[in-house]
């Protein structure tokens, strides 16, 4: 559904993101994974349109995602980092007006708000004011304003920061239901835990690059085997059986390794302040 070819984009002499490719099918959620500065934001920001990249393709279906009247974005939603929402207008006005820049109006416009509206558990609040949500309603109601024309593919970028466990919560059952229902999902984090639960595979970025991809098994399996768990292995498995394992390309790692192990084996363990 989702296809971004050798993407490139720089400011100044500074690549933010250099050859980045990314496929998404239906039914599918990819991690989009890496530190800060490592060019995820830029990278969502072309998938979507908002960014024309300097080189590279981004399309839809087969259709190339072109400029700001290019049909083809509204085959796309976008959840910002930012909650991006009228704080005095009614949750079901927020997505009225979200709709009606999709062309929606009558009675099309409010059945897709409402059913928005149920998706993200907000039908009993339609009526109030986000200003009064807590930040996990407000977060839910930022989604469904991103599913109100029914888009193929949904971006999200770090929908849950800052929101309580029950949130995230749904919020994951939220995006579980749109995996199943054929809609095709590219999800930043850096919660090494969700993208574990979530994500069908994940693309590990840093310094603009993908520095390894795959689902959480084979990643985990990029883990070298040394010291403490080369002996737990080998206290498994003999030598021969290792050597065979790994011929066939098959890894064998460390039970109890993690993502976060993985993300920090790749990527380094020191602080980055990126502006």
């Amino acid at each position: 559904m989702l296809v971004a070819t050798d993407l490139w984009k720089s400011y100044g002499a500074k690549p933010a993101v250099a050859g980045v490719s990314l496929t998404v099918g239906e039914g599918e959620i990819v991690g989009l994974l890496g530190p800060n500065g490592a060019g995820k934001s830029t990278m969502v920001a072309m998938l979507c349109g908002l960014t024309v990249p300097d080189r590279g393709r981004v399309e839809i279906g087969g259709e190339p995602v072109g400029g700001e009247a290019s049909p083809v974005k509204r085959r796309i939603g976008l959840v910002t980092q930012e909650v991006s929402l009228f704080e005095d207008l009614a949750a079901q006005a927020n997505l009225e007006l979200f709709g009606a820049l999709y062309g929606f109006d009558g009675t099309t416009l409010r059945e897709r708000a409402a059913q928005a509206l149920a998706l993200v558990g907000l039908t009993e609040h339609a009526r109030s004011k986000p200003a009064t949500f807590s930040g996990g309603m407000k977060r839910r109601l930022n989604i469904a304003c991103a599913l109100v024309h029914d888009p193929d593919v949904l971006l999200l970028d770090e929908p849950t920061v800052g929101v309580d466990p029950q949130s995230r919560s749904a919020i994951f059952r939220n995006l579980e239901a749109l995996k199943t229902g054929g809609k095709a999902l590219v999800y930043t984090t850096h919660y090494m835990e969700e993208a574990e639960r979530l994500c069908d595979r994940i693309v590990i970025m840093d310094h603009g690059k993908v520095i390894a991809s795959g689902d959480p098994d084979q990643l985990r399996g990029l883990l070298p085997v040394t010291g403490a768990r080369r002996l737990q292995i080998e206290g498994a498995f003999d030598d021969e059986l290792l050597r065979m394992l790994s011929a066939r390309g098959l890894a064998v790692h460390a039970s109890g390794a993690t993502l976060e192990d993985v993300f920090l084996h790749l990527t380094g363990r020191e602080l980055r302040d990126a502006p």
